[in-house]
């Protein structure tokens, strides 16, 4: 019998020793997909965690373990996922995962169950707008899969068929973006104008405004009945300007034909917004610009630069507050700052059950929110693109295999997670 082992034998006895540790693990337990600065591509690991609920496989999300790490059992096509996506990642065995529970139970770390993809729609016209999205940007390289909506499947109660909604560079106000003082004669601005106004006429809506106001508060009721909203940019308080407005014109007769009514600003209803109360509206249609909420103001110049524009991420405790855990898991806790319409938000604004998940320290801008609504819940990022700093209309996309470890981008892509995790474990 010794002699049969020859060659065929040997192999076999290595690789019986490497699965004990004493070499490169086989048939490893687990895959662990770890996500701190040793990953090679943070954006492409969220897509592989992804796909692997979509195979029906579960995922832990290690949080605060190693930069908010993914494990799972080991299936070859997974490994074989990494590999053709550059994903970093190792195979564990029992021993291993043994103390990797030991030490996120004897830390603030905690384990949090992934069990299914959750279906995602981003709300955006059907035609090519003239700047880029960054989630749709951070799904497609991500390869996430994702349905776009629009006004008319809003209204019809689309949204019911998906977990987590995305808005971005958008305008709940009917006000066309405020892009009227640079753009006006901009062949994509009418273009735009004419497409709304055909749409609201055949929705029967009277204005573009008013159209507008029964999508955001289709939003808002598809987040009251459990949904899972993400917002960017202008999209994060022209939403909540279009709730408080239900019933009030605060569109200026070049957007629409009249003027707003004299006394709109008393009129209102900060009980209906998401996330903002006691904002003051700018009605000047030659200012970009839609209310104070937005902090600093962009038609002002620039005042603290790239170089020293940051903002922090909180850092909560993982096993008594998951949900904003699960918002915040990063490589780092301090993140470029990044212009967009809506930048930021004025910390007084900011209704006190929201909770703030980063700022920029020193300042009264608040830069990434989250909080509940009836079932559901919204969670609110200023900016518009975490990897260019002032993107205008007309620049090109971002090109993210330039930038496949974005703490900013981060942050986007572990919203589309969120809603994977397990209700007893989402709540806050």
């Amino acid at each position: 019998m010794t002699r049969l082992l020859s060659r065929k034998g040997s192999t076999l006895a290595a690789l019986f020793l490497t699965s004990f540790g004493l070499g490169t693990p086989v048939m490893a337990q687990k895959l662990l997909i770890f996500m701190d600065l040793h990953q090679t591509d943070h954006l492409k690991a969220y897509g592989v965690a992804y796909w692997a609920l979509q195979q029906g496989i579960d995922v832990e999300w290690l949080l605060n373990y190693r930069g908010g790490s993914f494990l799972m059992d080991y299936h070859p096509s997974i490994e074989r996922e990494c590999r053709l996506r550059g994903v970093a990642f190792s195979l564990v065995g029992a021993r291993e995962v043994t103390e990797i529970y030991a030490t996120i139970e004897a830390n603030n770390m905690e384990r949090i169950l992934l069990e299914k993809a959750p279906k995602i729609a981003v709300y955006t016209p059907p035609n090519k707008e003239v700047w880029d999205d960054a989630v749709t940007l951070a799904l497609t390289y991500a390869e996430v899969p994702y349905t776009t909506v629009w006004d008319p499947e809003v209204l019809a109660g689309a949204l019911e068929e998906y977990d987590w909604l995305h808005l971005h560079h958008e305008d709940f106000t009917g006000q066309y973006g405020k892009f009227y003082a640079s753009y006006r004669n901009a062949a994509w601005y009418q273009e735009e104008v004419q497409r709304n106004e055909e749409t609201a006429r055949r929705l029967g809506f009277r204005k573009v405004s008013e159209l507008k106001k029964a999508v955001a508060r289709a939003i808002k009721q598809y987040v009251v009945q459990g949904g899972f909203l993400f917002a960017m940019c202008s999209a994060t308080d022209t939403i909540d300007i279009a709730l408080a407005a239900e019933g009030v014109d605060i569109v200026p007769a070049v957007f629409d034909g009249d003027p707003p009514d004299p006394d709109c600003q008393a009129r209102l209803d900060f009980t209906k917004t998401f996330a903002f109360t006691n904002f003051t509206l700018i009605l000047d249609p030659m200012v970009y610009e839609f209310s104070d909420i937005d902090i600093p103001p962009n038609y002002a110049p620039v005042l603290r630069g790239p170089e020293a524009d940051y903002f922090t991420l909180f850092e909560f405790s993982a096993k008594y507050d998951p949900v904003p855990t699960m918002l915040t898991q990063d490589h780092t806790h301090v993140i470029k700052g990044f212009l967009g319409q809506t930048t930021g938000f004025r910390r007084d604004k900011i209704k006190k059950s929201v909770v703030i998940l980063g700022e920029a320290e020193g300042t009264d801008q608040v830069k990434y929110i989250h909080g509940n609504v009836g079932q559901g819940t919204f969670t609110f990022l200023g900016g518009h693109d975490p990897e260019d700093y002032q993107h205008f209309v007309y620049d090109p996309p971002t090109q993210l295999s330039l930038h496949k470890n974005s703490p900013g981008y981060r942050l986007i892509l572990n919203n589309i997670l969120f809603p994977a995790a397990r209700k007893k474990e989402r709540k806050t």
